[in-house]
């Protein structure tokens, strides 16, 4: 069985970075093959792993409704679509990843995001883990992206905006009913002690985080250098945390 995790917050709130140390995370505990997912239409994941991506979900449907009136003799569209999904796919050391974008024109994600959902389904027996990176703010969570997931982590900055963002995600989630086994909250980006604002917010809105992850130095001359977060050392303390977040909602999840 899959086991599903996926990552909601405003934008500026760690999500892909977390996203990234999960992954890197699993790899090391040996729980590959992993499916990654970015299902934001301004897709970034691919750089935190290290990897060049060269289609995406919404520019394989650009092409394929530019293709479909000429397709390979004896192939239906499905057949065609299919095809071109799997060949979008980027292959790694334990893991896949497949990212929605953005097509060529302006108009709505619902369509891109509708292909991508279809496509996970179809591709998640094949992996113990999913991890997906989805886009800023609540809009998705109306398109069911996250529907079915197992784990729903709930990011905020270090921020009392972020906080107050990740409140109302998490109520969005109840309102619509989204089909969620668990869901935690988390703070990146936390320095050594917390201001009495955050604490005060937390306490105002009845929050209590599962992880705090902590500023990282070494993850920010990453992004400038533009290295694979998956090449993080051991000692970095964003990936401490995070190997004890996933530890945690793993366990409750029964898998470890």
């Amino acid at each position: 069985m899959t086991i599903s995790v996926a990552i909601a917050g405003k934008g500026g709130s760690g999500k892909t970075t977390t996203c990234a140390l999960i992954i890197r995370e699993l790899i090391k505990q040996r729980m590959a093959p992993i499916l990654a997912v970015d299902a934001d239409g301004n897709a970034n994941l691919h750089e935190s792993l290290g990897l060049t991506l060269h289609e995406t979900i919404g520019s394989v449907v650009d092409q394929f409704n530019d293709d479909k009136i000429s397709l390979p003799p004896g192939m239906n569209k499905g057949s065609y679509l299919n095809l071109r999904l799997n060949e979008a796919i980027v292959e790694s050391h334990g893991f896949d990843l497949i990212s929605m974008g953005h097509g060529a024109g302006s108009g709505c994600y619902c369509y891109p995001n509708s292909v991508l959902k279809d496509f996970i389904d179809t591709l998640k027996p094949n992996y113990k883990f999913m991890v997906m990176d989805n886009e800023a703010g609540m809009e998705h969570l109306s398109r069911g992206t996250t529907d079915g997931v197992d784990i729903l982590l709930i990011a905020s900055d270090y921020s009392v905006k972020g906080i107050r963002t990740a409140a109302r995600i998490h109520q969005t989630v109840d309102e619509l009913k989204i089909d969620v086994k668990q869901s935690a909250f988390i703070i990146t980006r936390v320095p050594d002690a917390l201001d009495k604002h955050v604490t005060a917010e937390l306490k105002t809105l009845g929050i209590s985080p599962t992880a705090f992850i902590p500023h990282c130095a070494e993850i920010e001359r990453f992004d400038l250098e533009q290295q694979s977060l998956l090449d993080l050392r051991d000692t970095s303390p964003a990936a401490i945390a995070v190997a004890a977040l996933l530890k945690n909602i793993l366990q409750k999840t029964g898998s470890v």
